[in-house]
């Protein structure tokens, strides 16, 4: 057969093969190129879960699978940011509206309340949400830093045990009770004046009445949250050593208050201390936000009925006889929530749900 193209005319160039001695075209794209480099990395194994590898302590909680030591870093310092400046700004308008709605003028008033200067309840209000949006400001650091269900902050189990909690405010009252008993009997105790009168009951008073009724138990949470919760768990993260956690976060919360003398300083401080303490032995924040709701309730409900609350809010001194009340009242109340977690059998670690099997993989039985 000659080499020429079908019609016989034209040879082909070359002793090129006829078209049906080519072989036939890539029906299905290029072909495959070399690769050239190092073989692609198998996929990443998916985290489990339960984010603790092992039982952690309340303190220990930020040290998951894919703990690193920047994430509690930045958390505190996007906890203080929300705090301090987010959580002002986004409620700034409950503030505006509430003294727009008070009367009197407006830029004084304004000044006069968010800086404390005069509490009503536009102020009042503004005070007690902000601190309350504290618990949201933590929850949100813990879902989008840590990648942790929020509710990993108010417990080990993880959950609010609430049966516990109630039976926590049983015994804050108990208590109080027994300060109320140290103050008779101490001389010199700081004690309230028999003979002093009733405040009137107005308009403003029952207003100021039902927002202290509402919002101070989201108050009180907030600063829990913060302080015996996230900042707990961060520090503790950080430094692994339970002391360093307590005691700094102690003393951030009395630092947090302002300015005061020694006793009234020492007071914030043993609260502080007590309370974090408490959330190490207890495995969670109950007994703290227990305490905490109760201790301002009083706060709030006595500088109502015979006080001032602008001057209850903006103390800065008490006697040094408030040391051993304030001692007392700690010390019971520890004493009590132990006595009665113990009772209980309260859960005072995780409880990872996962085994080894035999080639040494994680495998995960169960999470909620």
């Amino acid at each position: 057969m000659s080499d020429q193209y079908p019609g016989g005319n034209q040879p082909y160039p070359g002793n090129q093969p006829h078209p049906w001695q080519q072989p036939p075209p890539q029906q299905w794209g290029a072909p495959a190129q070399p690769q050239w480099g190092p073989p692609p990395a198998p996929p990443a194994r998916p985290l489990p879960t339960f984010p603790h590898p092992e039982p952690r302590e309340y303190h220990q909680m930020l040290r998951t699978w894919n703990y690193a030591w920047w994430k509690p870093v930045v958390g505190i310092l996007l906890v203080g940011l929300g705090m301090v400046i987010i959580a002002p700004l986004v409620l700034m308008p409950v503030l505006v509206v509430g003294v727009m709605i008070e009367g009197g003028p407006f830029w004084e008033s304004f000044e006069k309340a968010a800086t404390l200067q005069a509490i009503g309840p536009a102020s009042l209000l503004y005070l007690n949400l902000t601190l309350g949006a504290a618990i949201l400001v933590t929850w949100a650091v813990m879902r989008w830093v840590h990648r942790m269900r929020p509710r990993w902050l108010t417990s080990v189990v993880p959950k609010m045990r609430w049966k516990f909690f109630f039976i926590c405010l049983g015994l804050a009252v108990a208590a109080l009770i027994a300060q109320l008993v140290v103050s008779m009997l101490l001389p010199g105790a700081q004690e309230a004046d028999i003979d002093q009168q009733v405040n009137d009951f107005t308009t403003t008073t029952a207003i100021l009445a039902l927002i202290v009724l509402v919002t101070t138990p989201f108050q009180a949470a907030g600063e829990e949250y913060v302080f015996r919760g996230y900042l707990m768990q961060a520090l503790g993260s950080l430094f692994n050593n339970r002391w360093v956690a307590l005691v700094v976060t102690a003393t951030l919360f009395a630092m947090a208050h302002g300015v005061q003398n020694f006793p009234l300083f020492f007071d914030r401080f043993m609260f502080g201390l007590i309370a974090g303490w408490l959330v190490l032995r207890t495995g969670g924040l109950e007994a703290g936000i227990a305490m905490h709701i109760l201790n301002n309730f009083l706060a709030f409900g006595f500088a109502l009925t015979f006080a001032d609350l602008t001057e209850t809010l903006n103390v800065s001194e008490v006697g040094w006889s408030n040391i051993p009340l304030t001692l007392t009242q700690s010390l019971v109340y520890a004493a009590l929530v132990l006595l009665v977690g113990r009772k209980l059998g309260l859960q005072t670690r995780t409880r990872p749900p996962a085994a080894q099997d035999a080639t040494g993989d994680v495998r995960v039985l169960t999470h909620g």
